[in-house]
């Protein structure tokens, strides 16, 4: 086994709202280790804008303070804990840790594929009614600490096996972004050459939605500003593209880049509510409407009306679950589908986070475990 220091460094968040620091923070010791739980020590870890709503602390569920954030991260197995049985994966094995660290796998969203939806809403309770004892479901950089540290610990049953042809820094995102659109792509009802629209598309989640759809043969339009963003989208093989900062109708030119019938579906990856209410007005009668992006505070704008004549469906599409997960990294695996990111170091994540929120970031953020 390999030696485990007593401490390492984390980026901690110590009251919601304040900037990120790095501290030394103990490391959990093989002898701690609960069955079914491991110890990682980590390679690197992708930044989500998700984290960045963590920090702030706003959304309508707090998570807990101080949190160490996090929750794409790859790293090596070090240590299992004691009497765990049946473990799926192995000391040495290099796996990634995802937004459900953990979930309980026998209840009746678990049973169904659900264990995400599981997981949030039963960390809901946790967090608004104490008295609720729930012990099984684990978020990763939200209810427990997440992957902006050295070692993290995580849960036999949960951790994603990284396959050897794909490099850690490409797979620690597709642990969460990847997974979140490949999911949503696959439960949009739409089959090989219809049309899906992506706004964000040139972002952390959109550019990884631009190459699954095309990976299973949408056709897309991909919806962003910048010329930056552009040159990634076409490249990535974007049949469409439109800057919304450019354009002076919006529904209009969706429209008329579908012939004047609208798109059958479109992958709401961006966090502005503008994004979804347009959708409502440029779907085609039966499109879907997947959401996505989570902005912080925002309502559904939707025409009833709208959405019943024309036969609309607002499917809400939350991260992924295991399976979901394998797959889209065995995609990545192969070649199709490649994360486009820039590394920075751990101490750098503060910055990262001001960078997100002004929207400068193209692509995704890795950050290496270097302070």
């Amino acid at each position: 086994m390999p030696q485990i220091p007593k401490t390492h460094k984390a980026a901690v968040v110590g009251e919601l709202g304040q900037d990120v620091q790095i501290k030394d923070v103990p490391v959990k010791a093989f002898e701690d280790l609960a069955p079914g739980e491991c110890l990682l020590k980590m390679i690197c870890t992708g930044v989500c804008h998700t984290d960045l709503h963590a920090a702030m602390g706003d959304w309508p569920v707090k998570p807990k303070t101080p949190l160490i954030g996090g929750h794409e991260g790859v790293g090596e197995i070090v240590a299992i804990g004691k009497d765990t049985a049946d473990s799926p994966v192995k000391v040495g094995q290099r796996v990634g840790v995802k937004w459900i660290a953990s979930s309980c796998l026998h209840c009746e969203q678990c049973r169904k594929g659900r264990e995400q939806s599981e997981g949030l809403s039963r960390s809901v309770l946790t967090l608004l009614m104490p008295q609720v004892d729930c012990e099984d479901v684990k978020i990763s950089g939200y209810t427990v600490d997440g992957t902006f540290a050295q070692y993290v610990v995580s849960w036999v049953q949960s951790v994603t096996p990284i396959p050897d042809t794909l490099e850690s820094e490409a797979a620690a995102s597709i642990l969460c972004a990847g997974l979140t659109v490949y999911r949503a792509l696959k439960y949009s009802e739409t089959n090989p050459s219809e049309w899906i629209v992506i706004p964000g598309a040139g972002g952390g989640l959109g550019h990884l939605a631009v190459q699954y759809a095309k990976y299973l043969g949408r056709r897309v339009i991909a919806i962003d500003s910048g010329d930056e963003k552009e040159k990634l989208c076409r490249e990535l093989g974007a049949d469409h593209w439109i800057d919304f900062s450019k354009s002076k109708d919006l529904v209009g030119d969706i429209k008329a880049a579908t012939g004047g019938k609208g798109p059958h579906a479109a992958l709401v990856t961006t966090a502005s509510p503008s994004g979804y209410t347009q959708a409502v007005a440029y779907l085609r009668p039966g499109g879907h409407l997947m959401a996505v992006g989570l902005p912080a505070e925002a309502k559904l704008d939707a025409g009833i009306f709208d959405v019943v004549y024309n036969s609309l469906t607002i499917h809400g599409s939350y991260v992924g679950n295991r399976q979901d997960a394998m797959e889209a990294i065995e995609i990545a695996a192969s070649g199709a589908v490649k994360c486009h990111y820039a590394t920075r170091k751990l101490s750098d994540v503060e910055q990262v986070y001001k960078d997100m929120g002004e929207g400068k970031i193209a692509g995704r953020i890795v950050l290496t475990m270097e302070v």
